[in-house]
């Protein structure tokens, strides 16, 4: 009940914390940009202002802050200065949580404390998953070993705690009380009703009607669960063995750069080549080797699996679909779906089955396409089959950057980045940059720590980390919690009290004080130098910033009282919409021609990139991966013969387009399959939704300020403190949405399947 979700890609499978984070796609260039500013009735385009110029050349050149502050410890705090220090906060915040329980348990024995029950459940919540967020962020990302081990132990030590009272028949109880108390429901507001409902459903998802031993089994396996994911992830980014290729192997490679390197270095050393799969050269033998064979290699290089990888996966899905079973599921995906905008995999698999039939049509159509390309360089009579090392040679180059990017968080709330200047001890790298998000009219709103570029042990791919939600916290009665607290208790939680009170403001108008959310965005870009000038991103390197950019202005804005419901923490099929809206504001040809006085980029966003036919093969791709997640998840993983190389051979046998290859085993590297277990098909869902809205709200005016300041006040201030389908029923103005039904899962396949006759090309 007390834990949830995590990180966009990768996530925690309790409840009392989180929800979602964020990751995706991208785009071209962070450099030499002008920013455009517009106000409500102009689309005058503005020069960038100093801020926005420095802010630039912040990211273009990193550099050492020159202001001599007082040392501190991560994200600011005291407690943070070493690992041994968050060891012992840690320990500190769990004996406060202990505390913060038993006062809740006694609930009954005030009327006054029965009205506290929902907020004190929100805060214990937040006062755990404050430590456990954190300490997932440094095990992902610090570069010292001994924080990472720390924040290992951290992390598991309070998830078991967590689970515990996810299986807490006593705290089930309580809050029945207080639900059936219609004086007290009466009183709770729209969001803190709802926060108790996700409380109330976490409770029985974690079987809380069990006998004391199965309860126990659900502990255990939640548990093992944590234990299989972090073995998980930690494989899916594991080095792959490297690929063999000969000299000879790499004659005629079009990249005349790495490649005349590649072919000399061969040359020299009279070696095969070591190609590791993933890095830049592998990259250029995908997109510039004329000859099939070393493709080939690095294909199946980069797409094994070990024995031990496929085992851990193997054992992660038979753990989860007994612990759907323990608790009266049919599957994990039964389990996983109830509280989600879909409702149920019968739902899932009739939206995913209508985007394949609709898909299949253009997917053919772009594969014969290739076949066409790949007859040509081959010169053959029949058409060659395109197998999976093709796609990247037989398609066309991504488009370049804009040579400016759109200015959306102020030009459509009113919000600024500013640079802030950190503390020595503050970061955890020299590379990773702050961010004070400001609102032009309610001050700061929270901090960014963008931490964006590649280095040796950090994990691929991009994500959006949550450390610190927002929350008021001015009606706390932290004073309750040390009632009949020994004076040794309250020394024990003192350097946990410091810790939460950080981040606090007031507004002043309200007299309200707020936690203000503190996130964490993760790449993978290439870092810059003063030798090579500023940022150069490719296409989907941009999109993937745009993306993540959504998430975090979604915990930014996100104000609601209850740190539950805040910004992302929301349902995880309707958590990408914000994110992938933003990516809307890149790719339209209408913002385009605003920050683009020349229009040239118009022409080629309306050519090259929509009609791009590996567009229309790479959405048939993630419908499969969206597929796979549903049989991943469903109850033939809780069978012991139970083979997942198998069931990806077979769905690519019957419903693929390019042949699956024997001796390969991709889904090792799925790292969605632990945080997006059983809802991967959350990406294309809500694309058709964001879509939606695009085209309904903002396609004829793409930066009017009003519509922005709608959408802002309808959608990311409420997080997931309200339902989501009664959220976009309101800003798309269909009621027939309202009630989240098999109609509206309809509703909004039919979306999907009018974009893809729009954009026949796009994804």
């Amino acid at each position: 009940m007390l834990a949830k979700a995590a990180r966009h890609a990768f996530s925690r499978p309790t409840s009392l914390c989180l929800r979602s984070r964020g990751c995706f796609r991208a785009e071209k260039r962070l450099a030499k940009v002008a920013v455009v500013s517009r106000s409500a009735t102009t689309s005058a385009i503005q020069p960038a202002s100093a801020e926005d110029v420095n802010l630039i050349a912040f990211f273009d050149y990193p550099q050492t802050p020159q202001k001599v502050t007082t040392p501190t410890g991560l994200f600011g705090h005291c407690a943070l200065t070493t690992p041994a220090a968050f060891n012992a906060l840690a320990d500190s915040t769990l004996r406060r949580a202990q505390l913060l329980t038993e006062r809740i348990l006694r609930a009954r024995e005030s009327r006054d404390e029965l009205f506290k029950v929902v907020k004190n459940l929100d805060r214990l919540s937040d006062m755990l998953c404050r430590v456990i967020d954190l300490a997932e962020l440094l095990r992902n990302a610090h570069p010292d070993p001994g924080w990472v081990q720390t924040a290992d132990v951290v992390y598991e030590k309070l998830c078991e705690f967590m689970n515990v009272l996810n299986t807490n028949v006593s705290l089930y109880e309580i809050l029945g009380v207080v639900l059936s108390d219609q004086e007290i429901v009466r009183s709770l507001s729209t969001e803190a009703y709802q926060t108790a409902l996700i409380f109330w459903r976490d409770f029985e998802k974690s079987g809380i009607h069990l006998p004391p031993i199965q309860r126990e089994r659900f502990v255990a396996l939640s548990t093992e669960i944590l234990v299989l994911g972090r073995q998980f992830l930690n494989q899916t980014t594991a080095p792959r063995p490297p690929a063999r290729i000969k000299f000879s192997e790499l004659q005629g490679v079009k990249d005349l750069g790495m490649g005349a390197r590649l072919r000399l270095q061969a040359q020299v050393t009279k070696r095969d080549l070591l190609v590791y799969p993933g890095s830049l050269q592998a990259q250029m033998i995908m997109r510039s080797a004329p000859a099939e064979e070393p493709r080939r290699k690095v294909y199946m290089a980069a797409n094994y699996s070990t024995p031990e990888q496929l085992e851990v996966l193997e054992k992660l899905l038979r753990a989860r679909g007994e612990l759907a079973m323990l608790v009266g599921k049919e599957s994990y995906a039964h389990m996983a779906l109830a509280d989600k905008m879909a409702k149920s995999p019968e739902n899932v698999d009739h939206f995913l089955d209508a985007l394949l039939d609709h898909t299949r049509p253009y997917a053919y159509r772009a594969l014969r396409t290739l076949s066409m390309r790949k007859q040509a360089h081959l010169n053959t009579t029949p058409f060659p089959i395109i197998q999976p090392w093709d796609r990247d040679y037989y398609c066309p180059p991504e488009p370049p950057a804009p040579p400016r990017l759109p200015p959306t968080p102020h030009a459509l709330y009113g919000v600024s980045l500013r640079l802030a200047e950190p503390a020595p001890g503050e970061l955890w790298h020299t590379d990773v940059r702050k961010l004070e998000v400001v609102d032009e009219g309610n001050g700061i709103l929270g901090w960014i720590y963008a931490d964006l570029f590649s280095r040796a042990g950090k994990p691929y791919g991009a994500a959006h980390y949550t450390v610190r939600c927002s929350r008021r916290a001015d009606d706390d009665n932290e004073g309750g919690d040390l009632w009949k607290a020994s004076e040794l208790d309250r020394t024990a939680v003192q350097l946990s009290r410091d810790f939460e009170r950080e981040g606090h403001v007031l507004l002043p108008e309200r007299g309200i004080v707020y936690q203000l959310p503190v996130v964490v965005l993760l790449c993978e870009f290439l870092r810059p130098s003063l030798g090579r000038g500023p940022t150069i991103l490719e296409w989907h390197e941009v999109l993937t910033l745009f993306h993540e950019m959504g998430h975090a202005l979604h915990s930014m804005i996100g104000r609601t009282e209850y740190q539950n419901v805040s910004g992302t923490r929301c349902a995880t099929d309707f958590v990408e919409l914000p994110s992938i809206l933003m990516e809307h504001f890149l790719t339209s040809p209408a913002v385009l021609t605003l920050f683009d006085p020349t229009g040239s980029f118009k022409t080629r966003s309306n050519g090259l990139y929509h009609d791009d036919p590996c567009r229309s093969i790479d959405t048939h791709t993630q419908i499969l991966l969206a597929a796979l997640d549903q049989v991943y998840h469903s109850s033939a993983a809780c069978q012991r013969s139970f083979d997942s190389t198998a069931a990806l051979a077979r769905l690519y046998e019957t419903r693929g387009l390019i042949p699956y290859v024997p001796g390969t085993s991709w889904q090792t590297q799925f790292g969605h399959l632990f945080g997006y277990g059983a809802t991967y098909y959350s990406y294309l869902f809500d694309r058709a939704i964001a879509s939606r809205v695009w085209n309904e709200l903002f396609v004829q005016d793409p930066l009017n300020r009003a519509t922005g300041e709608r959408y802002k006040q309808e959608i990311l201030r409420c997080g997931g403190g309200k339902d989501p389908w009664q959220m976009i029923a309101t800003l798309l103005g269909s009621e027939k949405l309202a009630d989240g039904d098999a109609i509206a899962m309809g509703e909004v396949g039919r979306w999907k399947l009018e974009d893809f006759v729009a954009l026949p090309g796009r994804h």
